[in-house]
């Protein structure tokens, strides 16, 4: 008997901080550097490999960015609303499946990646972006300090580039690729930082999270916060992109 995939995420967490990013991004200013520096190195890696989709499906792109252009090249767009990526997917054969900022928060990455490559046509490609393992440091360092001697989770648990590696040859997918790179972001306050998180869907949706921060903790936070700011009064923080890609045999 199959071992049980861990509950370490909550759907109706992640749907609730997905919702509250599709009005948080109606701000002007609002942060949108994650998915948009995805959505542009997926089409710099599709000029690279030449590949040209007849039919493809973008999920997690709420800039328009990536569909945009790939209806201009011609290809036939899926945008679905909802996807759940650990059931199999409910569309047709498909050329090209990109994934952005989505399967950070699944709880059965090997199922969805398993998912993702039997919805592509034979020789169909994917890329799947997502924030991973080294991302935060700061926020992890000022957490702990306002958690003091009981830290508490906060932070989600990723995946590094290595571990995806490894995940897509478990998944089945040919020329499996697994890279990363980093995206640094200067803020003079841990509301500004945390605001960022919100406005990209980036927020906490454990299970189990911790219990909010009261009022001393978020005192010890921006204090932490505070103590980090170089000369100009910035603090840099840290975003690692993970990128998978393949091609169904």
């Amino acid at each position: 008997m199959a071992n049980p995939v861990p509950t370490i995420f909550s759907r109706p967490r992640r749907a609730a901080a997905r919702a509250r990013a599709d009005t948080l991004r109606q701000r002007p200013g609002a942060a949108r550097f994650v998915v948009e520096g995805m959505a542009e190195d997926m089409l710099e890696r599709l000029a690279f490999l030449r590949h040209e989709p007849r039919r493809a499906l973008v999920a997690g792109d709420w800039t328009g960015t990536l569909a945009d252009a790939l209806r201009r090249q011609g290809s036939e767009v899926v945008e679905p609303g909802e996807l759940d990526e650990e059931q199999p997917y409910p569309f047709g054969e498909l050329d090209f499946i990109a994934s952005l900022a989505r399967l950070d928060t699944v709880n059965d990455l090997p199922g969805a990646l398993i998912h993702m490559r039997n919805a592509l046509a034979p020789g169909g490609r994917a890329i799947a972006s997502f924030v991973g393992a080294g991302s935060l440091p700061v926020l992890r360092q000022v957490m702990l300090a306002a958690d003091g001697e009981r830290p508490a989770a906060r932070l989600h648990p990723m995946v590094d580039a290595r571990a995806g590696a490894q995940l897509l040859q478990r998944a089945g997918w040919v020329d499996p690729v697994s890279d990363c790179h980093t995206v640094r972001v200067a803020y003079r306050s841990l509301e500004r930082l945390v605001e960022d998180l919100r406005a990209q869907g980036l927020g906490n949706v454990l299970a189990a999270p911790g219990a909010p921060l009261g009022k001393a903790a978020l005192g010890r936070a921006r204090d932490a916060f505070t103590a980090l700011a170089d000369t100009s009064g910035r603090v840099v923080e840290t975003f690692e992109i993970v990128t998978l890609s393949g091609r169904r045999p």
